[in-house]
């Protein structure tokens, strides 16, 4: 194992190096295109009445590519990967490789599945938006709330020491109950709660094309209302310095500070916030329909059924792509809200 976990770091680091592909620690399979909320923030749930899903053999023909390349952890993002009736098996496949599974979840369907996430999933990161009445409203599902409480009971009723974090998008309709959040946060239960601002200038999350200024506006704060968020976030550090210290808020007191800044950089007031990324590097993204690509944001560098995502992942076109990236000054990085930052030393395999 001493040996193995030394050459997967080797690989990690001529990876960086030299830009094609030996070690791919993770990677985010979306099992599912369609999702069972309606958030303001996102536009998946638009493509409902079209949707595609992974099927067991697309993740068994994704095993050698895995496996070749030492892959540590699979996140299940979406849509709601839980709509996907073959689920289950596609987490027993990844299991039986020793490979970790993480799922990304509204928490709808957690108590429908309890028993089955205790024994092929490694933990649960859900989606929370506010209290009750702020969560159900920006998910624009009522009993939303009520759902993931009870999903994360039964959940932990299968298992008390299962891990479920909580991640919340700030933003003008959420800012305001911050605090309420955190608390909530503790109410249910989560281990963590972290947080990041709303992403609004990609074509990510099933838009065809990116926002126009109206419907950015809906979800940017306002210029005006920038003073009062940088107030609450000052707030925060001092109503909740214990969470801050004990991890139970994920980012630290500097990266919170951030989502302000990243806000006040659409009106012009500060640059927007560096942020320090190798996920092209570290990571794919699979969507449900096989396209694949370097992370959320970026344009795609194929597709599974036309390509294995090996030969993806190292075509010409992707390494070229990895060569010329220049987090600095390309727009979508600059303007990314949900970054990775991995060092090749770190172990997944917990």
């Amino acid at each position: 194992m001493f040996t193995q976990s030394i050459y997967h770091t080797i690989q990690r680091y001529r990876t960086l190096r030299t830009n094609r592909i030996t070690s791919l620690p993770i990677v985010i399979l979306m099992p599912h295109s369609a999702c069972n909320c309606r958030c303001v923030m996102c536009d998946i749930w638009k493509g409902n009445n079209n949707p595609k899903q992974l099927t067991k053999a697309n993740v068994e023909a994704l095993l050698g590519t895995l496996k070749k390349l030492e892959t540590r952890e699979v996140v299940m993002s979406g849509g709601e990967a839980l709509l996907n009736p073959n689920f289950f098996a596609l987490c027993r496949l990844l299991k039986n490789e020793k490979i970790k599974v993480t799922l990304l979840s509204t928490g709808i369907l957690l108590k429908k599945h309890a028993a089955s996430l205790v024994e092929w999933v490694d933990n649960i990161i859900v989606s929370l938006d506010g209290d009750e009445t702020v969560h159900d409203q920006i998910r624009n599902t009522p009993g939303a709330y009520r759902k993931l409480s009870e999903g994360i009971e039964h959940v932990r009723s299968g298992n008390p020491h299962f891990r479920i974090t909580g991640r919340t998008v700030i933003h003008r309709l959420n800012f305001r109950h911050w605090p309420g959040i955190i608390k909530s946060a503790g109410e249910l239960g989560l281990n963590q709660i972290s947080f990041l601002p709303a992403d609004v200038s990609s074509q990510a999350f099933n838009r065809e094309q990116g926002w126009d200024q109206t419907r950015q506006q809906e979800i940017l704060p306002g210029k005006e209302e920038l003073t009062e968020l940088n107030l609450i976030i000052q707030f925060l550090f001092q109503e909740f310095e214990p969470l801050f210290k004990s991890g139970f808020i994920a980012e630290s007191q500097a990266k919170l500070e951030k989502i302000y800044t990243y806000y006040a950089a659409f009106y012009g007031l500060n640059p927007f916030p560096y942020k320090k990324c190798n996920a092209p590097w570290v990571s794919t993204v699979v969507e449900a329909d096989g396209t694949v690509r370097p992370c959320f944001f970026h344009k795609a560098l194929g597709n599974i059924h036309e390509n294995s995502l090996s030969a993806i992942l190292n075509s010409p076109e992707a390494i070229n792509f990895r060569k010329n990236l220049d987090m600095s000054t390309n727009d979508t990085c600059i303007k990314c809200v949900c970054y990775l930052n991995l060092p090749p030393g770190k172990n997944l395999a917990t």
